[in-house]
């Protein structure tokens, strides 16, 4: 290809080079094509397995669909959304996860705040208590949930203490007055690990020059806590209430084989209420319904969360 010059004179332009851009071929080219060959699988599984089902989901949640019928979902717009205002169910389960949620979550993260100053002292077999605090964490919630329906039989533990305490024994699980405090119960031993080792590597990121500085200030054992602890557990505490209040509310597998969301309905949360609504009572639509208006409930709370614990 050939150039005008200004001077009317002709030259010949240089030819592209390889892997300039625009060309597609280069280096650069290759990387972005190598990357998007490696994420493709991700992104595939991503949208078939995650985002499909979400959307189908939401699409759900305007129509009246059961699979027992031999018809294609109805659209019935939002009247699955108007039914739940007036449904005296849903609005109890919300009262009942919120209950759980709060009946939990300050113990669950009180206490691992507790036992992970404790296991950030330097004190021999510390490494063997640190394993057992966390050992909660990794058992299946199905096979802690099973253990603990035994403890609370006539014949478990918790009536053996009882009656050596002089007490006389109950039915935990069957009993409106105690069903859902004792579910909390054993959710906050289960969420004690996981918490525990959250707090743990907050504790060892805060700067021991810190302290050092602290103490030379004069500052005491709570004044240390306080201006120099919290602060630097401050991002790790919104992370555990956040992520606290997001598994509380979508508790299942104890309700599930602890109480089965009763007696009376007192330990149904909104998660077996979708339960109940779609594989027993065939609707998919409002039970779609329910799981949106549930992740709105958690979207806020953890918000809320998150603003209040980050303010400062």
């Amino acid at each position: 290809m050939t150039l005008l010059t200004k001077h009317g004179e002709t030259r010949s332009a240089a030819p592209p080079r390889a892997g300039a851009r625009g060309s597609g071929r280069g280096p650069t080219g290759r990387r972005k094509l190598v990357g998007l060959a490696f994420t493709a699988p991700v992104l595939a599984y991503m949208a078939i397995f995650q985002l499909f089902p979400v959307l189908y989901g939401f699409y759900l949640s305007f129509t009246s669909y059961s699979p027992l019928d031999r018809g294609a979902p109805r659209l019935v717009g939002a009247d699955n959304y108007a039914a739940l205002l007036g449904s005296a169910d849903f609005l109890k389960s919300l009262r009942v996860t919120a209950q759980f949620v709060a009946e939990v979550l300050p113990f669950a993260v009180g206490i691992a705040l507790g036992l992970a100053l404790l296991a950030n002292r330097k004190m021999p077999g510390i490494g063997l208590f640190r394993a057992g605090l966390f050992l909660p964490r990794i058992v299946p919630l199905t096979a802690v949930s099973l253990v603990w329906l035994w403890m609370y039989s006539p014949d478990g533990w918790f009536n053996d203490l009882a009656g050596s305490l002089g007490l006389d024994p109950r039915d935990w699980l069957l009993d409106e007055d105690t069903a859902l405090h004792s579910v909390a119960v054993m959710r906050v031993w289960k969420a004690l690990g996981g918490n525990m080792v959250l707090f743990l590597a907050g504790l060892q990121a805060i700067p021991v020059t810190l302290y050092e500085a602290a103490k030379m200030d004069g500052a005491g054992a709570w004044a240390r806590f306080r201006h120099v602890t919290l602060p630097g557990l401050r991002p790790v505490m919104v992370y555990v209430i956040t992520i606290n209040i997001v598994y509380l509310s979508q508790s299942f597998a104890e309700i599930f084989i602890l109480t089965g969301g009763g007696p009376l309905g007192s330990t149904t949360t909104t998660n077996y209420l979708i339960y109940q609504e779609a594989f027993q009572n065939n609707r998919f639509g409002s039970a779609s319904a329910m799981a949106f208006v549930l992740f709105a409930a958690i979207f806020a709370f953890a918000l809320v969360a998150m603003r209040g614990n980050g303010r400062k």
